[in-house]
């Protein structure tokens, strides 16, 4: 009988398989929340409150960034590889063996 993956787990996997839509879906909720928090603080003129939503969001992205190389990381130390080395030896095995016409 096969495991279930944990909910943990399979966020993973979507996080591995999907590391730049990750990283930009954390930089737009960012910045919308940025806004969000900065609009409700009076006393500031737009564009510095503009301006806080993107270094808040740049921030979070570069944290994002970080933590998806320690996941690349982590897989690559663990020996489950990396989608990259897949595609390089299926491109290396196509390149060395090309199909005649």
């Amino acid at each position: 009988m096969a495991e279930e993956k944990s909910t943990l787990q399979s966020m993973r996997e979507w996080v591995v398989e999907h590391k730049l839509r990750a990283v930009g879906t954390l930089w737009l909720t960012g910045v919308a929340s940025s806004i969000a928090y900065n609009w409700s603080r009076p006393g500031m003129k737009t564009s510095v409150k503009i301006i806080h939503a993107r270094l808040h969001a740049q921030a979070l992205t570069l944290a994002a960034l970080a933590g998806s190389a320690l996941v690349e990381y982590y897989d690559h130390q663990s020996g489950s590889g990396s989608r990259v080395h897949q595609y390089a030896k299926q491109l290396l095995t196509s390149e060395n063996n090309p199909e005649k016409d």
